[in-house]
């Protein structure tokens, strides 16, 4: 399917972003154990929020993010950034007991290989870190990260911590993009 496609059926399927057919690709290929209890780093829009919400209507879905997310109905919204993950009292509530991290989370890019780099594996690790602290044993974690000279450093540290780690390159993300998906077992 064309790049374009992936928005336009977003769009027609009501989706924010296109970004939900990356989250579904995913968890259809890795199957996590379950999907009830959710963190969502980095949520707006809040595409992959809704996508979880609207297929495991069950589940409880905790998004954050620095940027306005409009409301999606069985969302808690948090308009922090996750530096500050620990003053929010609904999260902290449940550290070690949330069965997925999803993180789509990028920084905003410069232009400037060497700082965008290093501003990618800074956030990369802060969301690791996150995760690891929030999720529950067994717990599924997805960080979208990018293919740069950093990335065998950021799986490394990811293994230290996660039983298993593997690398995706889902069919949503354009061809031309550097975009890349890392996903953990806790």
């Amino acid at each position: 399917m064309h790049a374009d496609n992936w928005a336009h059926k977003a769009k027609l399927m009501g989706y924010r972003s296109r970004a939900v057919f990356k989250l579904e690709e995913i968890l259809i290929k890795s199957k996590p154990n379950k999907i009830t209890t959710i963190l969502d780093l980095g949520s707006a829009p809040g595409g992959w929020s809704q996508f979880i919400i609207n297929r495991y209507p069950k589940s409880q879905v905790f998004a954050i993010d620095t940027l306005d997310m409009d409301f999606i109905k069985g969302i808690k919204f948090f308009k922090e950034s996750i530096e500050n993950i620990y003053d929010i009292e609904d999260i902290v509530r449940l550290k070690g007991k949330f069965d997925l991290v999803i993180s789509d989370i990028a920084p905003n890019l410069t232009g400037i290989s060497a700082i965008d780099c290093e501003n990618i594996f800074g956030l990369n690790n802060l969301t690791i870190k996150v995760a690891i602290n929030f999720l529950e044993t067994n717990g599924t974690f997805i960080m979208k990260t990018f293919q740069n000279s950093n990335l065998k450093s950021l799986r490394k540290d990811m293994e230290l911590s996660f039983n298993l780690v593997q690398t995706y390159k889902p069919a949503a993300s354009k061809k031309k993009s550097g975009e890349i998906y890392l996903y953990g077992v806790k």
